[in-house]
């Protein structure tokens, strides 16, 4: 949309809520939107809000400086709990901001708990709610995230959606057409911005890595990491299956506690701390197969074009499994076997990318949203 059509004369004040490593991927592309669209005249003035739900280094503060977005206007400081703990804390934390100075409209992205509690605190006291990755599922309400997404897209005002099944789950549930705008997926815009930066990380050295040579593991699924015999069980296979490739792990900090009480030891098996995501990339890019429980690496693995294997029953993002790279094993450990061999054997789907990843959808939320604000007068 050219910048004659947008009426400049309106501002429009968000809050941006992140709380979790996801959160600051997708929310980044909307920072730098938004700043692209500030220039020369501010029409978007916006308050970055972290929770804290994430506060370890590695998964937090090193996501600012390596996605450069400046540091949160405001930390609540949450920390660790139970779910309930977590959000009830959020709530109250971001109620106290908003009851100091109310904003136009809350911007929440992904399945968090953050997601969820920032957008029933911001209703509850009438400010309007804005869902990016609206309407996806997964169908499994074990997972705490799916409630989050069920929760927050039942009260949320807008919906700002990565693919034509998450439309259709909106529409589904009752909501209308024009409160759904289709505009991709920020996580690939993000992707797609820092290839070039793509950092080596020492372990790369350390262990004479080669591309496509090793493997790259994440879990954190309760599924599968809080029954110890189920996790040992998907390991050792994972290791008796890759023909002796360096497996290189970074433990997740929820798996971390119960991944040291189990005696798994092998010479190719490299258990690592969580990386930075120019880091982190760098190695999903070059490796021989990602296999993980995760859904946003499933999403960045399509648009490169690496095999992925998703250690789960049901994912919310089908697209990379219809489209794209990845592929669902399921939970059960033997069905890691014929899916390493069909790898191996160069049999692995090519897949392609989805429908508007292309690295523009920062850009096309900005857009939406100041024209929400001239036409829902926000």
């Amino acid at each position: 949309m050219s910048k004659s059509k947008i009426n400049k004369t309106v501002m429009i004040k968000v809050d941006l809520i992140v709380g979790a490593r996801p959160n600051f991927v997708k929310i980044a592309p909307i920072i730098h939107a938004i700043e692209k669209a500030n220039i020369p005249e501010k029409l978007i003035k916006y308050r970055l809000i972290h929770t804290g739900q994430h506060y370890d280094t590695n998964m937090s503060d090193t996501f600012f400086q390596q996605l450069e977005i400046t540091k949160p206007d405001f930390n609540l400081n949450i920390g660790s709990g139970t779910q309930a703990e977590q959000t009830a804390g959020i709530m109250i934390g971001y109620e106290k901001l908003l009851l100091n100075e109310k904003s136009d409209l809350c911007l929440v992205v992904g399945d968090v708990t953050s997601t969820m509690a920032c957008a029933i605190a911001a209703r509850k006291l009438l400010v309007p709610v804005a869902h990016v990755e609206g309407g996806i599922r997964s169908g499994d309400e074990t997972m705490p995230e799916e409630i989050n997404r069920i929760v927050t897209d039942s009260i949320s005002n807008y919906f700002f959606t990565t693919s034509a099944v998450a439309n259709e789950n909106l529409i589904k549930s009752g909501v209308h057409n024009e409160r759904i705008f289709f505009v991709g997926n920020t996580m690939i815009d993000t992707l797609l911005k820092n290839i070039p930066r793509f950092t080596k990380p020492e372990i790369w050295d350390s262990l004479n890595l080669n591309e496509k040579e090793y493997i790259v593991l994440t879990l954190h699924r309760p599924a599968n990491v809080d029954q110890e015999v189920q996790l040992k069980e998907l390991i050792n296979e994972i290791i008796v299956n890759s023909k002796n490739l360096p497996i290189i792990f970074p433990v997740h900090p929820r798996t971390s506690k119960i991944i040291s009480s189990l005696s798994i030891s092998h010479p190719e098996l490299h258990l690592i701390e969580p990386m930075g995501y120019l880091q982190f990339n760098y190695l999903v890019a070059r490796c021989k197969v990602v296999i993980t429980d995760s859904g946003g690496i499933t999403e960045e693995t399509t648009v490169m074009g690496v095999p992925c294997m998703t250690l789960r029953n049901n994912t919310e993002r089908p697209e990379t499994v219809t489209v794209g790279t990845n592929e669902l094993l399921g939970i059960n450990p033997k069905n890691i076997k014929p899916s390493m061999e069909r790898l191996f054997q160069g049999n692995w789907k090519t897949g392609k990318i989805p429908e508007l990843w292309d690295g523009k959808t920062g850009e096309r939320i900005v857009e939406q949203l100041i024209l929400l604000r001239k036409i829902a007068k926000l």
